[in-house]
């Protein structure tokens, strides 16, 4: 019995274009119908917990104590899509302004048993927003989501340990690192590495004396991990001042905290520059996995051919321990036999086409 499910994230891979359920059952020289890959789309389960059970063999044979549980959100950019309760406005980062499209919450975990790393999305919200207002004077419905991302953050955090993901870290940016969040996570007995906004309030020494400053203004040595308090955590932390110099000569500074107050300068840099892992992954799974190249229409159908698109990531990262190649070397390597296949068949065409003027000469 054709797995349609499995073809579609198979397609999703190989595909260098728009992925549509006419394309993949041309592909399959029409062994079943688009309208039967659409109706799969409609009933598949696209949810965290068909991930994890996707997920979990390859996450128990590869789990460590010391894994880490990275959080971020990514936005695949809809323009043209009409709007609904996924496909909506949200403030884009990289743009500095709100931009339609979906946006993705995701657990991102990774582990290190072996000579290489796991890195695997093990549950992913896609943050929904309701119609809840009408503005009268325009005509605009505006739209809020029920739950905040630091909310799902720790539901998925719950999640995780529900699931005994074995972990000590989660690593977040300055986004995720709420007083909530960092409570939340130590009382789960876990340890957080979380950037901070520079005017994030601290105070070094006896928090009851309430001079609270900016955590630029502290009297930090650079790479010197020092104890101090957060305004609102009722929890000494432990923060360090990166100070980095960019190319171009100038300098950067990062500040990160953590309820770990034993970790070391090297340990800070060692444990979060792991948080880079969840870039790779939006990268790899936009540009390998054709998450923004579907022309679904529906909540349900676009949902499905998000959490296809993570599947389709996910077998690239099976394929990573076989092939000893990474996910855009794998994606090169399909591209590179499908242009030699199509240079063979354009030789085809070439020689019919030589045949055929040659008769047509002799007439």
């Amino acid at each position: 019995m054709i797995n349609m499910f499995d073809l579609y994230t198979d397609y999703l891979q190989v595909s260098l274009g728009q992925v549509t359920a006419t394309g993949l059952s041309k592909i399959m020289d029409n062994a079943f119908s688009h309208d039967q890959v659409t109706r799969m789309l409609t009933q598949i389960n696209c949810d965290s917990k068909a991930l994890w059970l996707n997920v979990k063999p390859l996450v128990r044979e590869h789990e460590t104590e010391d894994g880490c549980l990275i959080f971020d959100d990514s936005l695949s950019h809809k323009p043209y899509t009409d709007e609904n309760d996924i496909v909506c406005w949200h403030f884009d980062h990289v743009s500095g302004k709100n931009v339609k499209g979906i946006n993705i919450l995701t657990t991102f975990y990774h582990t290190q048993a072996g000579d290489q790393p796991l890195k695997i999305p093990v549950a992913f919200d896609i943050v929904a927003k309701y119609p809840y207002s009408c503005d009268i004077a325009t005509q605009k419905v505006r739209r809020k989501s029920p739950v905040t991302k630091n909310e799902i953050m720790r539901s998925q955090i719950a999640t995780a340990i529900q699931n005994t993901i074995k972990f000590s870290y989660v690593l977040a940016d300055s986004w995720f690192s709420s007083a909530e969040n960092m409570k939340f996570i130590h009382d789960k007995k876990k340890y957080f590495i979380f950037d901070l906004k520079s005017n994030r309030l601290a105070i070094i020494g006896d928090r009851s004396k309430s001079q609270w400053q900016n955590i630029n203004k502290l009297d930090l040595q650079p790479w010197t991990p020092t104890r101090v308090w957060l305004k609102d955590v009722e929890l000494e932390i432990l923060l360090i001042k990166q100070v980095f110099t960019n190319k171009d000569g100038s300098t950067g500074t990062r500040y990160l905290a953590s309820n770990n107050l034993n970790l070391t300068s090297d340990d800070f840099s060692n444990i979060y520059k792991k948080r880079w892992s969840v870039e790779e992954y939006h990268k790899s799974f936009k540009q390998n996995a054709g998450l923004s190249k579907s022309p679904t229409r529906t909540v349900q159908t676009q949902a499905a051919h998000i959490f296809a698109s993570i599947i389709g990531y996910v077998k690239f990262e099976r394929y990573k321990f076989s092939t000893k190649l990474n996910h855009f070397a794998l994606k090169s390597k399909l591209y590179f036999n499908a242009v030699k296949s199509a240079f063979s068949e354009l030789e085809k065409i070439k020689s019919q086409h030589a045949a055929w003027m040659q008769i047509h000469a002799a007439a």
